[in-house]
């Protein structure tokens, strides 16, 4: 990255003067794209251990936070100013539990055949799978950390392939 300031034509979602805009995609190709999203949520022992067990009482805390990032992902439009409405071909919402930090680590990856990418899809149902643990927990664990979202990897558009490293 340059040591240079950025100006505002170096971003698609500013015009020449600098006013907010929604980029015009309507000229591009509709192609394959895909993006994958991580993050985690750490929890105390005792929340933690409710969960695997699936002992939380408002219910099953993982079911719950899939459909609540399936469902996040394909409203990305009314969430975030200036993306675009998309006909989402698929999201998964996955976890792992590392049991030796508390964690449960959320993968989410969106796929699409459209003119733009998915990244922001597949970043809004990790963090909405996140949240959604912690309502869900809340009543055991206030002090719960979500943590470490980002874009791991995305293929697809102008701009090619992204894969994160480290």
């Amino acid at each position: 990255m340059s040591d240079q300031p950025l100006t505002a034509n170096q971003f698609t979602h500013f015009d020449e003067v600098g006013n907010a805009r929604m980029v015009d995609v309507g000229g591009k190709s509709d192609t394959r794209r895909e993006a994958t999203a991580s993050g985690a949520i750490t929890l105390s022992a005792q929340a933690f251990q409710l969960v695997r067990e699936g002992s939380i009482a408002k219910g099953d805390v993982l079911g719950v936070a899939r459909i609540a990032g399936i469902m996040a992902a394909k409203k990305v439009d009314t969430l975030i100013p200036l993306t675009h409405p998309l006909a989402i071909n698929k999201v998964t919402v996955d976890f792992a539990l590392n049991e030796a930090t508390h964690t449960i680590e959320i993968t989410a990856t969106v796929g699409i055949t459209g003119k733009t990418g998915v990244e922001m899809e597949a970043l809004t149902a990790v963090s909405v799978a996140a949240l959604t643990i912690y309502d869900m927990c809340k009543a055991v664990d206030k002090g719960m950390l979500i943590s470490n979202i980002r874009l791991e990897k995305k293929t697809g558009g102008k701009s090619g392939s992204y894969q994160r490293n480290g």
